[in-house]
């Protein structure tokens, strides 16, 4: 009985970065943050937050996951499997499933600009496989794997911040969130 509780809880235990991370993002969530508070997250605690939701989501579809901040911007990195990934019951189209089948090294660049409780998520560079993907393709790639799962996504077009957010700030040493005064 002992082996299986200390079992479970190894099991259980998760990164104490990613933890911390959910904890602060439970604390504006919650809206019980002081007017003018701000929260910081950490570039490490943000990875370790990701990579735990990425393996809870996409155990078999994305690893090696990791993000870089710089001023106003975020560098994504994985290894995924599209196919694997793919939240559609049909499948995509068989021809593009063979363009897109397999583990490939996906890149994913964004900036924000964020004020007075909005913000807009610019999509600045998408590589597939060391490809630069734009246009249709991007598109087609958009509308089949992340809109099925983020149906509320919002992509070069702004959006109001929920929890009484106004303004996040990303930095290379991590993401500020500043509630409003």
């Amino acid at each position: 009985m002992l082996s299986i509780a200390v079992t479970a809880l190894v099991l259980r235990a998760a990164d104490p970065l990613a933890d911390s991370a959910q904890q602060k993002l439970d604390s504006i969530s919650d809206q019980k943050l002081k007017p003018g508070a701000v929260v910081t997250l950490s570039a490490r605690e943000i990875n370790a937050w990701i990579h735990e939701k990425a393996v809870k989501a996409f155990p078999d579809g994305i690893r090696n996951e990791h993000v870089d901040l710089g001023p106003g911007m975020a560098d994504g990195n994985a290894l995924v499997d599209l196919t694997k990934i793919s939240k559609s019951k049909n499948g995509v189209n068989p021809l593009i499933a063979r363009l897109i089948e397999g583990e490939r090294p996906l890149r994913v660049a964004i900036r924000v600009e964020s004020a007075n409780g909005r913000a807009t998520v610019f999509l600045t560079h998408v590589e597939l496989s060391g490809v630069a993907i734009d246009g249709s393709i991007l598109d087609f790639l958009i509308k089949h794997f992340v809109q099925p799962r983020y149906p509320d996504i919002k992509i070069n077009e702004p959006f109001d911040l929920d929890f009484n957010i106004d303004r996040i700030e990303i930095q290379p040493t991590g993401v500020r969130v500043l509630i409003k005064k």
